[in-house]
């Protein structure tokens, strides 16, 4: 109820102070459980993309965006919630159980899943190695996957923590349905961990066709870590492939 309310208010707000806009949506089916996969650029990627789509969207979305202490990141935060962004520890390990398991929730409901195979936002604007889970997904619900450009939003937002330029304007471009049933089959007798990258790898490539963006074949993640080691944070560990 929250997001039907919560929707409508917060997009013509949206629109009226960024006016993105969106192509392709007739690729997203109508009824059923489908996966939405895209690159993720900036944090309004979570609200400009769902709040486009006429079906309801349910993203998992990493927990940092929720850990904000000041009212306006309570804003923000309660602002994502009512979008039914879900808060996920990304991680690894017994966290990345979690994130599978809340997504796998949604599909078998029947629902859209929003997903950012990266698994965080881009450093510099490029598109890097997803991660597996999208796969995963996929493979065990039997939902198509459906890849989505968000164009201009890195520009717009940048390294700003909490609302983009309102130029240049974001744009969503969404492509056809992956054939995951053809990359399975080129791949029988294949073990699990090199079919699921295959699916994933062909996700990002169809991405990456619709984005236009330069493509990294290494985690955003551990990028991110090199960086924050460079200016003296700690490193911490490398990025899980199997993760969210």
């Amino acid at each position: 109820m929250l997001y039907e309310i919560a929707k409508p208010v917060v997009m013509a707000v949206v629109r009226a102070l960024w006016n993105p806009t969106i192509s392709g949506t007739e690729n997203i089916p109508e009824t059923g459980a489908v996966i939405l996969a895209s690159n993720h650029q900036a944090y309004s990627d979570t609200v400009f993309l769902p709040g486009q789509v006429r079906r309801s969207v349910h993203f998992l979305g990493k927990s940092d965006i929720f850990s904000g202490r000041t009212p306006l990141h309570r804003v923000v935060a309660a602002v994502m919630r009512g979008l039914r962004v879900m808060p996920v520890d990304r991680s690894g390990g017994h966290a990345s159980r979690s994130a599978i398991e809340a997504g796998l929730a949604v599909l078998e409901g029947g629902a859209v899943l929003g997903i950012y195979p990266e698994g965080t936002r881009s450093p510099d604007g490029r598109l890097y190695r997803g991660k597996t889970g999208v796969a995963r997904f996929a493979i065990v619900t039997g939902a198509p996957i459906v890849p989505v450009a968000m164009i201009g939003a890195f520009e717009a937002q940048g390294r700003r923590r909490v609302f983009p330029h309102r130029r240049p304007r974001i744009h969503a471009v969404v492509g056809e349905p992956v054939d995951v049933r053809r990359i399975t089959e080129a791949h029988a007798g294949s073990g699990e961990a090199t079919i699921l990258r295959a699916v994933t790898d062909e996700v990002m490539e169809r991405i990456g066709e619709i984005s236009g963006q330069e493509r990294v074949d290494e985690y955003a993640a551990d990028v991110k870590r090199r960086m924050r080691a460079a200016a003296g944070d700690t490193a911490g560990r490398p990025e899980s492939d199997a993760a969210v």
